[in-house]
C-alpha cells in the first residue's frame, strides 16, 4: 500500500511533460540554434579562433553575453573589457536563479548543473507552469533541450564560418548590435525609465568612443541606470 501513496513532490510523473511543452521548446530551440550559428560563423569570420565561440558557448553560455563579449573583441577591445560587458548582462540571471530555485531540485548536482542552465527562456518556461511537478519537468526539458541545440549549432555555425571570408561583404558584422537590440526592443517600448536611461547611456558611450578603448564605452553606458533608479525612486514618494 505504501508504494501506491506517491506524491506530486516525489518527481515528475508522465503527465508532466505533454505535447504541448515539447511543441513549445522545439519552437524556442529553433530559434536559438538560428542564432547559435550566426553566433558562431560571425566570431570565426570576424578572426577568432574557432574554439573561442565553442568554448564560450559551452562554458558561459549566456546568449546575450556570449554576443556583446565576442563583439567587444572583434572590435579591438581587450579580454578583460570583454569579460566585464558579458558579466554586466549576466547579471540578471542571479535573480533568475531565486525565481526558479526550488524547482531545479534539492541535490547539489542537480543545483550546480540547473544554475547553469537558468536563462530567459528557462525561467519562461518554468514560472508558465501550473503545479511543482511541471515547473520541475519544464526548467529541465527546456534547459538541456536549449543547452544541446545552442551549442550543437556554434559549433557547426564556428566550423562553417571560416568559409564565408570577409563579412563585411554580407552586412554579417552587423548581425552584432542588431541582436542586442532585438534583445532590449520589448523593454524599450514598455517602459518610459527604461527608454531615458538607454538614451543617456548611448550619448555617455558615444562621447567617450574617440577617446576611450573599445568596450570602454559599453561599460560606461551602464552609468544610464542611475537615472533609471533615481526615477523610480521619486515616483515611490
Amino acid at each position: 500500500m505504501r508504494s501506491m501513496q506517491r506524491t506530486p513532490s516525489s518527481g515528475p510523473g508522465p503527465s508532466a511533460v505533454d505535447a504541448g511543452l515539447l511543441r513549445d521548446v522545439s519552437l524556442v530551440c529553433l530559434a536559438g540554434g538560428v542564432v547559435g550559428v550566426s553566433f558562431g560563423a560571425i566570431a570565426v569570420a570576424g578572426g577568432l579562433p574557432v574554439w573561442v565561440p565553442v568554448v564560450m558557448s559551452l562554458v558561459v553560455y549566456a546568449g546575450s553575453a556570449q554576443f556583446s563579449a565576442v563583439g567587444v573583441l572583434l572590435a579591438g577591445g581587450g579580454p578583460v573589457a570583454a569579460a566585464a560587458t558579458g558579466l554586466l548582462l549576466n547579471t540578471r540571471t542571479a535573480a533568475f536563479s531565486l525565481a526558479v530555485a526550488e524547482h531545479i531540485g534539492r541535490t547539489r548536482l542537480a543545483r550546480l548543473v540547473g544554475a547553469h542552465l537558468v536563462t530567459d527562456e528557462t525561467v519562461a518556461f518554468t514560472l508558465a507552469q501550473r503545479d511543482p511537478a511541471r515547473r520541475r519537468a519544464a526548467f529541465w526539458v527546456s534547459g538541456v533541450g536549449l543547452f544541446a541545440v545552442w551549442n550543437a549549432c556554434v559549433a557547426a555555425g564556428a566550423l562553417a564560418g571560416g568559409a564565408l571570408g570577409d563579412t563585411a561583404r554580407y552586412g554579417l558584422d552587423a548581425a552584432f548590435p542588431a541582436a542586442l537590440a532585438a534583445l532590449v526592443l520589448p523593454t524599450l517600448r514598455e517602459d518610459a525609465g527604461v527608454r531615458r536611461a538607454a538614451l543617456a547611456g548611448a550619448v555617455l558611450a558615444l562621447a567617450l568612443t574617440p577617446a576611450v578603448p573599445a568596450g570602454v564605452p559599453v561599460l560606461a553606458a551602464s552609468a544610464g541606470l542611475l537615472l533609471h533608479g533615481h526615477g523610480r525612486k521619486g515616483r515611490r514618494t
